[in-house]
């Protein structure tokens, strides 16, 4: 499968989108928004590291300039 292409719109934040709020309270949804603050900041960590592994990897493989 290729990362670089979008996933299925049946994927986990999709479904997350859809979820009605209404039966959270504020403080439950407090506790969901740093759930998801956090979530967000793990994906973002894994997509840094992702990016650097990949120009580490592009600097390795590309062609020599004489």
């Amino acid at each position: 499968m290729d990362d670089d292409l979008p996933r299925p719109k049946g994927d986990a934040a999709s479904a997350l989108a859809k979820e009605s709020l209404d039966p959270y309270s504020q403080d439950e949804l407090g506790e969901r928004i740093a759930q998801l603050e956090a979530e967000i900041a793990r994906i973002t960590a894994h997509r840094d590291k992702v990016a650097a592994h990949r120009s580490a990897a592009d600097a390795l493989f590309k062609p020599r300039t004489s």
